[in-house]
């Protein structure tokens, strides 16, 4: 029997690893660091245009206006029927003047602006319609000068 334990004479096998860990914490601490730094100084080199006048603030509300577009969504069912489509309901149209008459109606309303380049019309296509219906409608959204755009929905 020995004064000294038996554990503490054997050689360590293992190696003590948590001042490597220290160290890569420190590493990615500074790194971490440098990148908001770095990015905060670019940040502060933009310089943004203020507002002060309410000409500048016309200005830019007619600016505005002039882009902005107005969508029209129609359908085309497998049936070969149109249909209005809406944000609230949608509802079934008689023909392409029956298109064209629904468009002019929105117009004289004020729900579409009067200018026929702010109009957009997409054309929802059942993948099951017949060419003929979808043709017609084209040509006959096209014939009042409005753009049309057929829009495809993945399933």
């Amino acid at each position: 029997m020995s004064f000294i334990p038996d554990e503490e004479l054997q050689t360590k096998t293992h190696l003590n690893l948590t001042p490597m860990v220290d160290f890569l914490f420190l590493v990615v601490a500074v790194f971490a660091t440098l990148a908001i730094t770095r990015t905060a100084l670019h940040d502060t080199e933009v310089d943004l245009a203020k507002l002060n006048s309410t000409k500048d603030s016309t200005l830019l509300e007619e600016t505005n206006q002039k882009y902005q577009e107005f969508f029209v969504n129609v359908s085309v069912s497998k049936n070969g029927e149109y249909k209005w489509l809406s944000e609230m309901n949608e509802f079934t149209v008689a023909g392409v003047q029956g298109l064209q008459d629904e468009i002019s109606k929105q117009q004289e309303l004020g729900l579409l602006p009067k200018e026929s380049s702010k109009i957009k019309v997409l054309l929802h296509i059942d993948k099951n319609a017949p060419w003929e219906p979808i043709a017609e409608a084209i040509l006959g959204i096209k014939e009042i000068g409005l753009d049309i755009h057929p829009v495809y929905e993945p399933k």
